[in-house]
Parts: C-alpha cells; sequence; structure tokens
C-alpha cells in the first residue's frame, strides 16, 4: 500500500484589491495570477496547482467581487461565484487595514447563506497593530461562522506557510487530478494575453484603465524550441490606441519587451511577441470577445 494521497480545490473570495492574486503567488512560488494595484483585474478563474507533502492544493482565484454594472462585470462576479460553489474550502481573504467594508459583508452575507465551509484569511496583518485585529475578527466571526482564522500578510510571506499546512492536512483523499508537474492550467496562450494585458495596465496607469482587452491570435512552436506569439490589444476609443502606441511606437514596444521576459521566464523557452493595438468600441459588451477572455456568457 501507499502512502495516502490528498487533493482538493480551495477558493480565493474576497472584495476587490483584498490581495488575492498576491497570496496565489505568494502561495504557489510562480507569478500565476496576474497582480495589479487596480481593483478588477483577475477576470477568469486561474488555477494554482501546488504540491505540499502528498497533497495537491488546487488554488482557485476569482474575480473581486463588486457591484456589477456591464456585461463583462456580471461575468467576472458569476465567475467569481462559480469558484467558490466548487470548493472544498471557501479562503474568506479580507484586507485586515480596511476590515468589514460594504463588499466585505454582501460577500459574507452571501456565504453565510450557502453554508459552505469557511475559512478566514486576515490579509496585511503587518500594517494593523496587533490589538486591533482581535476586534475585527470577532465581529467577522459573529457574523459568518468560520473553521479557521489565519492571519497573513501576502507580500511578505508571513503565515502563509501555517495556512498551507492546514490545507494540505484537511483536503479531502484522492488521487491528485493534476500531473504533479503542472503549475498550471491556465493556457499558455491565455497566459501570454494577461501577461500582456498586465504590462498595459502597469504602464499606462490611469490613461487606460478597463479600457482595454488582449487576445492571443496565434501561438506557434517553432523547431528551434521557441515560440512566436501574436497577441492584439483590444482598446474601446482612438485616443487610447494613440497612448499604446506612444510616440514613434515606444510605449507599445516596453509593454512588448517586458511582457515577453516574463513569458521566457515562465514558459522557460525563447518567446518572440509580436503585439498589435486595434480600436473596438464596446468590446467589454460583446459575447463573443467575454468568451475569447474565459469567461461563460450571461445574460
Amino acid at each position: 500500500m501507499g502512502e495516502t494521497t490528498r487533493c482538493g480545490f480551495a477558493a480565493l473570495v474576497g472584495a476587490p484589491n483584498a490581495g488575492k492574486s498576491t497570496l496565489l503567488n505568494c502561495m504557489a512560488g510562480a507569478k500565476l495570477s496576474i497582480v495589479s494595484p487596480k481593483a478588477q483585474t483577475t477576470r477568469f478563474r486561474v488555477l494554482g496547482i501546488l504540491m505540499r507533502g502528498l497533497t495537491q492544493i488546487l488554488l482557485v482565484d476569482t474575480p473581486g467581487i463588486f457591484q456589477p454594472r456591464r456585461k463583462l462585470d456580471r461575468a467576472m462576479v458569476a465567475a467569481a461565484w462559480t469558484g467558490s460553489d466548487d470548493a472544498d474550502i471557501t479562503l474568506l481573504l479580507i484586507d485586515a487595514k480596511t476590515g468589514m467594508t460594504d463588499a466585505v459583508q454582501e460577500i459574507m452575507d452571501r456565504l453565510a447563506s450557502t453554508g459552505r465551509k469557511v475559512w478566514l484569511v486576515l490579509n496585511k496583518t503587518d500594517l494593523v497593530q496587533r490589538d486591533a485585529l482581535l476586534p475585527l475578527t470577532a465581529a467577522i466571526t459573529e457574523k459568518l461562522p468560520v473553521e479557521h482564522v489565519f492571519m497573513v500578510s501576502a507580500k511578505s510571506g508571513n503565515g502563509v506557510n501555517d495556512l498551507l499546512d492546514r490545507l494540505a492536512a484537511t483536503l479531502p483523499e484522492g488521487p491528485y487530478l493534476y500531473p504533479e508537474d503542472d503549475l498550471t492550467d491556465l493556457p499558455d496562450r491565455l497566459l501570454a494575453a494577461e501577461l500582456v494585458r498586465e504590462q498595459v495596465f502597469m504602464q499606462t496607469h490611469e490613461e487606460v484603465p478597463y479600457g482595454a482587452t488582449v487576445e492571443t491570435e496565434s501561438y506557434k512552436e517553432r523547431p528551434d524550441g521557441s515560440v512566436r506569439i501574436d497577441a492584439t490589444i483590444y482598446v474601446s476609443r482612438a485616443g487610447h490606441k494613440a497612448i499604446l502606441i506612444g510616440e514613434k511606437g515606444q510605449k507599445i514596444r516596453q509593454i512588448g519587451e517586458k511582457a515577453r521576459k516574463q513569458l521566457c521566464s515562465l514558459l522557460e523557452r525563447p518567446c518572440h511577441l509580436f503585439l498589435n493595438v486595434k480600436e473596438r468600441s464596446g468590446w467589454d459588451e460583446e459575447r463573443a470577445r467575454l468568451r475569447a477572455i474565459g469567461l461563460d456568457d450571461v445574460p
């Protein structure tokens, strides 16, 4: 008889900017989900696959849950709840600094009504006085029964090992669902698009806010072991296109170069990345585009 293996899903749920993507990256030790100072950057579930002892922990990162306005927003929120519904354990991540906001209360109400197994993860606890954490924890657990409470800093990694150890010990016994050497099931072409989109965020700041999406048009492996990736950045207005391209094409070259470096390191092979910018007003209301960025259709 071999030793018993465990495998299960843990969903990260929280309000925008609670630090979910940072925590996912910290837990998996790799950049699996895009991290940005802007809220609502995760648009679909990203699965980090983590081996801890004999347990395969499948981490589901969900979009921050907020009041949806556009069709894109509605799809993002639906994806977030699907992530939680499918999971063995839901990790409710709360920014200890901002505490019980309206958004957090709404999420807690919804979780309370589902009766799911919830663990509370207080993030950014290094930025808060220790004696302020107990009343916050008490206020949360009064409204929502939680099995365990963890105090972490996703940025520094404090407390994250305790959380992983407990997950590894608690997830159900069973065979692994993924080969042990898989880090993520996010297809390489989606990963390429996300890394380009992250650079658009990082390098244009407020100028091109949510008016951009990226799609990988082609992903071709070459005989020399390198890969050629062609991606299109769609923007909703002409002004955004001009900002993205920049003077003499400087901005788009910077975006491409940074994204290419990250891709080379993640895919562990040389990458040739070619970017194209197209204006397409109202892309975020188009069903086909939503499907292309990994979101299911929503009414």
